[in-house]
């Protein structure tokens, strides 16, 4: 009685702590300030990323198109404020998964750290190519 007391526990303990896991490893499911702020920031930024991945990628891996970026493939890593509180020289990281920007086809993975100021200044700091992805033979000939 008393083991099965106690594997009866130990699974409930055990089945509680994967779905805890499980739903905190998760994307957001609702909206929130955080959430809104960082969708924010990743609209203007954009448009700083896709010229620094152009000049990466073409022609030296894509020849035929530039590499296109949907803001909602670009993941925060990390975000630091360079000269102590309240500055306003801060450095932000994020990994970015560039696409064909027709088909939506993964061409490679990055990450690339900027470092955003009062002016406003946005300036690419680091840029580490992660991967390559290899592109379908019908996207390779467009």
């Amino acid at each position: 009685m008393k083991k099965s007391i106690y594997v009866f526990m130990l699974s409930v303990v055990l089945i509680t702590s994967i779905q805890t896991t499980t739903a905190s490893s998760t994307k957001p499911i609702q909206d929130s300030e955080q959430l809104r702020l960082q969708d924010m920031l990743m609209n203007m930024l954009t448009p700083y990323i896709e010229k620094d991945l152009h000049n990466y990628y073409y022609p030296k891996i894509l020849k035929d198109f530039s590499p296109a970026v949907a803001p909602w493939k670009i993941e925060v890593i990390e975000t630091r404020r360079v000269n102590g509180f309240r500055g306003f020289i801060l450095d932000i990281t994020f990994e970015i998964e560039p696409t064909d920007g027709g088909h939506n086809v993964p061409v490679g993975k990055d990450r690339m750290t900027y470092r955003i100021s009062y002016g406003p200044s946005v300036e690419l700091v680091e840029h580490i190519h992660l991967a390559t992805s290899a592109l379908p033979p019908d996207i390779q000939e467009q």
